[in-house]
């Protein structure tokens, strides 16, 4: 059968299939009426008209009450499951209204600790949001974004690069280990993020403006990759205030190094965002912004 003659059958009504279960269920197209607040008269049209469309006898009265015949046995079991499908649709889709989905980016080390804790508070307060959170590097997040894979971002980059709802300075440390430092070795070996990575051309313009020689002993794209480098004296590195653990040693204006501040935290949103993005997005603001 061709696309065309299946899409010129006749399609079942619902409210049919639903007059002539209830009087099979009921036994009686008086007690069906008054359940589906008609009128027997009305139900009895639905039945009749059910009947022509499938060229059957549907229903039969008997001397105490109706029953159905072979063909409208087949039909009910029919007509059950769709009228089942057509209520779970309909719960399905009431929920579909309500829930929200919020998809939020943002950087490795803000993947955890008080941001956690800020995204559980939000989403037992608003249960109906789901949350999809995706951690990696800024330039990955910032692109996925740019393809509308993502609903909110927390960014770190150089100031003013792009517009956000809210920004506020990143704290940068420069950090060797503190129990095999390696900032007096030459070349100085550096612990960085990837190519076009975050403070990496920061560090080697320090460095070079110092007079001093300096090689890549150590690239990563994870946060905790470039902590345990520096911790296990792998070399020096440039990482968020935030990042330094006891087993790091700040470096400072003593070892000759210049602070780096070029760096801020931003949070993106569109302008036509949902509410849930926008309100979630001014609790981040407030959270991070206190740090």
């Amino acid at each position: 059968m061709s696309v065309s003659e299946k899409s010129n059958r006749p399609l079942f009504d619902l409210d049919l299939l639903r007059a002539v279960v209830m009087v099979s269920d009921c036994g009686s197209f008086t007690t069906a009426a008054a359940r589906l607040h008609s009128t027997q008269s009305t139900v009895s049209q639905k039945v009749r008209r059910l009947e022509e469309m499938v060229g059957h006898k549907l229903l039969e009265r008997g001397n105490r009450d109706v029953l159905a015949t072979d063909a409208g046995q087949t039909l009910l079991g029919y007509a059950r499951q769709m009228l089942a499908y057509n209520d779970e649709m309909l719960e399905a889709m009431s929920g579909a209204t309500v829930a929200v989905t919020v998809r939020l980016g943002v950087p490795e080390d803000f993947a955890a600790g008080r941001t956690t804790h800020l995204l559980s508070t939000f989403n037992r307060k608003h249960p109906q949001v789901k949350l999809e959170v995706t951690s990696g590097l800024c330039r990955d997040l910032s692109a996925s974004y740019d393809n509308g894979e993502l609903d909110l971002i927390l960014l770190k980059q150089r100031r003013n690069s792009r517009e956000a709802v809210a920004c506020w300075p990143e704290k940068l440390q420069w950090i060797d280990s503190a129990k095999n430092p390696a900032f007096d070795q030459d070349p100085v070996p550096l612990v960085t993020f990837p190519p076009r990575g975050l403070y990496r051309d920061d560090m080697i313009g320090a460095i070079e403006r110092m007079g001093r020689r300096w090689r890549i002993s150590f690239t990563s794209s994870s946060l905790s990759g470039l902590q345990a480098a520096v911790a296990n004296g792998m070399g020096i590195s440039l990482l968020p205030l935030r990042a330094v653990t006891a087993e790091h040693l700040k470096l400072t204006s003593e070892h000759g190094l210049p602070s780096i501040d070029a760096m801020e935290v931003a949070i993106i949103h569109r302008p036509t965002a949902d509410a849930m993005v926008k309100e979630l997005a001014a609790e981040l603001a407030r959270t991070l912004a206190s740090e």
